[in-house]
């Protein structure tokens, strides 16, 4: 990273994501890192101040910066805006304008909140996987697409599925990379036993692979990952898949979780610059009562030193508080179980802080 600081922009957003935001960057800010700090307004939040709900200061904050902590955006006051001043196109229009093309989704069962998923505590305890998902290509933008009448004078609606040798390429390199910074086994995800487009994706990320030797490469047709994903979640490390497989089995194996309240996630672009958030999104039901969970975002923090800052001990170190504490019995109303301690966002957050310091 050379001698500069690290710039990370931090774009707090709207319902629970303010109170949230405020406790990973706490967390950032003990490490002894040499990193800087600029906030800037999106989604909702920044809709009321600017009209917009991605004003040009804060694309051109997080353009320059080397990574970008996001909270979450959203809210029903929003929901009848025309849809281009809606705060979720903040999060699109981040995605495009920064070529977010890879988005992570790791599903990791810390052994004190197995109970929670729905899925059997023993398939499920010391899960720890991640799940990359190309982002901006497929039968999602695939063109052409619409609704039309056919030669036989019915209607029917068609989509396109794409990709291109430099798409995979891209995200197959990601993938590849995530694994190396794992337990070097990948699995690449696909249906190439009926789409002539998953035919080509499972070539071309084979012969990115030859670039990779420590990496064990497998491959999965979709239907039987996600019946596997239930029945041995364990035998994945690094899962890599287009973006609509991609955007099913994250949610599916978010799930064997059971506390989507645990969740980071990253999506970066060709050179590893990412936007960090949790999973969770805005949760406007419980903002301002310092009751959310900040886990996820300071996990969400966590993977940004490991991915873009280059800072894998610093990961590790936050990493390992969150366990403590959960170890130590804090739990934030969405993960308590009777006996546990009950603490809200600040409390939780000090007691990571307590345990980066113990």
């Amino acid at each position: 990273m050379g001698t500069h600081a690290m710039k990370i922009a931090v774009l707090p957003g709207d319902g629970i994501g303010p109170e949230i935001v405020t406790e990973a960057v706490k967390v950032l800010q003990v490490l002894g890192l040499d990193i800087e700090f600029e906030q800037a307004l999106v989604g909702g939040a920044a809709y009321d101040v600017t009209g917009e709900p991605l004003p040009a200061v804060t694309l051109e904050l997080a353009k320059a910066a080397d990574a970008i902590l996001f909270g979450a955006v959203g809210g029903p006051k929003y929901d009848s805006l025309p849809r281009p001043k809606r705060p979720e196109q903040a999060l699109l229009g981040l995605r495009k304008e920064l070529n977010l093309f890879a988005n992570l989704r790791p599903a990791i069962v810390y052994p004190e909140l197995a109970e929670a998923s729905s899925v059997k505590t023993e398939i499920v305890a010391g899960l720890d996987i991640l799940i990359l998902r190309e982002l901006t290509g497929d039968i999602y933008f695939g063109q052409p697409r619409g609704i039309r009448t056919n030669e036989s004078g019915d209607r029917e609606g068609f989509d396109t599925m794409r990709y291109s040798e430099p798409e995979i390429r891209r995200i197959a390199h990601s993938g590849f990379r995530a694994a190396m910074k794992r337990g070097r086994k990948l699995c690449s995800v696909d249906k190439a036993n009926v789409l002539e487009t998953s035919q080509f994706w499972r070539d071309v990320v084979i012969a990115v692979g030859k670039e990779y030797p420590e990496v064990e490469l497998s491959h999965m047709y979709v239907d039987n990952a996600a019946m596997q994903l239930i029945r041995n979640p364990k035998q994945f490390d690094v899962i890599v898949t287009g973006n609509m497989f991609g955007d099913i089995l994250s949610d599916e194996a978010s799930m064997l979780t059971g506390s989507i309240g645990m969740l980071p996630s990253a999506s970066l672009d060709a050179s590893g610059k990412g936007m960090y958030e949790p999973i969770h999104g805005s949760a406007p039901d419980i903002a301002g009562q310092g009751v959310a969970n900040p886990l996820a975002t300071i996990l969400s923090a966590a993977m940004m030193l490991r991915y873009s800052l280059n800072q894998d001990a610093a990961a590790e170190r936050i990493e390992a508080a969150v366990k403590k504490v959960l170890a130590q019995g804090f739990r934030t109303p969405d993960i308590y179980q009777s006996g546990a301690r009950k603490v809200g966002t600040q409390e939780m957050g000090e007691a990571v802080l307590a345990a980066l310091k113990g």
